[in-house]
């Protein structure tokens, strides 16, 4: 679901409908989809810039998701906010933001509450390895490893901080290696196999759980398009082809439709369920363009808190 709506993003932005600058998942969506389905009911996410992916993940809903990106009222904040702030509270996407790490200590304050309220429930950050590089990330984790809160860090590594790679940013050769002197459970992955995510981010659950500490989630993955936009690339200086074709190789969502098909699942029921989700998908834009825009009077909703 998460590619084809970002595929009709690509299609449809230069229209310019959709006014919000779009951060887009394209190559990266297994991270998202594989850890959200581990955590299923029993978790809250914070995500970065780059939500797309996180949100419908953790929400699977696309109405709400273009609602936003149109600016129009039936988004997940009226329209208001655009790609970069996206949040459904109820099914535990408390939001995302347009500020690099700025989601990882709110993730650990929703851990220290769930800690304190809700045993067993776990809190989730997602950011690149670029968020790395800020302060606030190792604050984030000391304190988690200190207080052992049911923390879940997911880095996202695409060896990018926009064109910047981790061998120009980092004095030290491996962030995972750093990461261990801490008291918390590592993981590494870098198949890009929504199945394998999955599997590792439940054996980090059970960790979390077991033992009382935070788990540290390495992503091995890729991004496909541009930094900021919705087009390729690929012959950017930062860029190395081989590299491109590499990941493309493997893409999360040809391995697991090869998957299905290799498990006995027919070609038409494949193709029945994708074009289920394409006619969902543009039901949702057409909702979106329908919908209305914010009122002026809508922009003083929500700024504070408003008793019932």
């Amino acid at each position: 679901m998460t590619r084809r709506c970002e595929e009709t993003i690509v299609r449809i932005y230069p229209d310019d409908e959709m006014k919000t600058p779009m951060h887009m998942s394209m190559g990266q969506e297994a991270v998202a989809v594989g850890v959200c389905r581990a955590l299923g009911n029993n978790g809250d996410v914070v995500a970065s810039y780059r939500s797309h992916a996180t949100y419908l993940a953790q929400t699977e809903d696309h109405g709400s998701f273009f609602g936003e990106l149109h600016g129009r009222v039936n988004g997940t904040a009226d329209g208001k906010s655009g790609s970069m702030h996206l949040a459904d509270i109820p099914k535990g996407m408390l939001g995302s933001t347009g500020i690099v790490a700025a989601g990882i200590p709110v993730a650990v304050g929703a851990a220290f509450a769930n800690k304190q309220n809700s045993p067993g429930r776990i809190a989730a950050a997602f950011f690149g390895d670029g968020a790395t590089d800020e302060g606030v990330f190792w604050e984030s984790l000391n304190v988690s490893c200190a207080m052992g809160l049911p923390m879940m860090f997911v880095c996202e590594d695409n060896d990018l901080a926009v064109h910047t790679r981790k061998s120009h940013r980092q004095g030290f050769n491996s962030l995972v290696e750093v990461v261990k002197k801490y008291r918390c459970s590592v993981y590494e992955d870098d198949t890009n196999d929504v199945e394998s995510i999955y599997a590792m981010t439940r054996s980090a659950i059970a960790q979390i759980i077991a033992m009382g500490t935070p788990a540290f989630l390495n992503v091995k993955t890729y991004r496909y398009l541009e930094p900021c936009g919705t087009t390729m690339d690929s012959d950017a200086p930062y860029r190395r082809a081989e590299e491109d074709a590499y990941w493309k190789g493997r893409d999360c969502v040809a391995l697991q439709r090869a998957r299905l098909l290799a498990n006995g699942l027919a070609e038409k029921d494949v193709v029945a369920v994708e074009n289920e989700i394409n006619a969902a998908i543009l039901a949702s834009v057409a909702a979106a363009k329908a919908a209305a825009h914010p009122t002026p009077q809508q922009l003083y909703y929500g700024v504070f808190y408003e008793a019932p």
